[in-house]
């Protein structure tokens, strides 16, 4: 056989070889760092890695990556229809396919995922709980919503041959709910190189990135400003179900030369406003169970951008707070009590390059380059 047909033949087979995985998730696939870090993770252990996700209709191009990407087209953009179609359409998809395992991503894709299990018992599937979905505030008192997914959940989850979530908390929880082992898998950030210098804290710039949604202490935080002093300013990165609520609260109470909607803004644009920033917010209302045992990934992209951050006292943050005294814990959120906390921290700069140093100790542990062994561990164990 000639050289290049014995190459040819070697590749053939090890992409023959390659193990498939397929992970659906309802998201925008370009602002989704968490399934960023995992799917290349997964490509670096030799996985053939597909993303699947959604397009909306202001869907930017999708962003070339080690693994494939594909969105589905959808009529319905939001609420049951938008559910309902979502998982018909995965369900197509993943019938047509043969990956050899198939990851769901949060319950709101495991109706087409248990499907399939059922339809085929041979393909491995795993669920991969970010949250506890039944317990978001936006299902909160929604008792039919909380009982269908619940539901779903109970009657294919416990089908699943692996499950992993982002805290030990919640990893118990699900345990005991679905009777099967749940891991733990946290949403810690990539290593970032030091800092090496002291912030510019003049404009002193509150900083919060994510969904801006109810019960993440965005319109206490709004209404804590007209309380500080004027060289605060507060930076919001993001977008949500109550961005303009808040962009009209700003404008009530004339404090748009100070608060600043930055938008969404994709992961690389995310660190250049980390470098700037003063102090990280992450302000949970108490309301479900989910925000109260969250394990935020904001929580982590602070850390390695060596900023300290206020964050509520619930268990997960309380235990790395212990460990590493790299945070201010809040029990309030009372906008009078959000902004003497605040006015404290401004007032003693040596508590505050405590905590900056803290958080330089800090990141060389809680990075993702040790945590995804956790994650391809599991995967290799299918």
């Amino acid at each position: 056989m000639k050289i290049g047909s014995l190459l040819k033949a070697v590749n053939s087979f090890g992409m023959a070889d390659k193990k498939k995985i397929i992970l659906a998730v309802t998201t925008d696939l370009n602002y989704d760092q968490r399934m960023q870090r995992i799917c290349n993770s997964l490509c670096a252990a030799s996985y053939d890695v597909l993303l699947l996700g959604r397009e909306k209709a202001d869907s930017l191009p999708l962003k070339k990556e080690a693994y494939q990407q594909h969105r589905l087209k959808l009529w319905a953009q939001k609420g049951p229809l938008f559910y309902l179609f979502f998982n018909l359409r995965l369900f197509l998809y993943l019938i047509r396919d043969r990956s050899d395992i198939v990851c769901s991503v949060d319950l709101d894709t495991v109706l087409a995922v248990g499907l399939l299990k059922r339809l085929r018992p041979s393909v491995k599937v795993v669920f991969d709980a970010h949250e506890y979905f039944t317990e978001v505030p936006e299902l909160q008192g929604r008792k039919t919503i909380q009982r269908i997914w619940n539901a779903v959940g109970d009657s294919f989850v416990p089908g699943f041959d692996a499950a992993y979530t982002v805290g030990p908390a919640l990893a118990a929880m699900f345990t005991a709910k679905y009777k099967i082992d749940f891991k733990t898998v946290r949403n810690l950030s990539v290593l970032r190189s030091s800092q090496d210098t002291l912030r510019n804290n003049e404009p002193f710039i509150l900083y919060y990135q994510g969904a801006l949604n109810a019960g993440r202490g965005l319109k206490e935080m709004i209404e804590a400003m007209e309380l500080l002093d004027a060289h605060c300013h507060l930076y919001l990165a993001g977008e949500g179900d109550i961005s303009e609520y808040l962009r009209a609260l700003v404008r009530d109470k004339g404090l748009e030369s100070r608060v600043k909607f930055l938008g969404y803004l994709l992961p690389e644009d995310l660190q250049q406003w980390l470098k700037v920033a003063s102090l990280g917010l992450n302000l949970l209302e108490h309301k479900g169970l989910s925000y109260y045992y969250s394990l935020a990934n904001k929580t982590f992209d602070y850390i390695q951008a060596e900023l300290p951050a206020v964050h509520m006292a619930f268990p997960e943050y309380q235990a790395l707070q212990d460990q590493w005294d790299c945070f201010y814990l809040q029990d309030s959120l009372e906008s009078k009590d959000l902004a003497n906390s605040i006015r404290g921290i401004m007032n003693d700069m040596n508590l505050y390059q405590q905590k900056q140093a803290h958080c330089r100790t800090a990141k060389v542990s809680l990075n993702w380059e040790k945590e995804s062994k956790v994650l391809v561990r599991i995967y290799d164990a299918l």
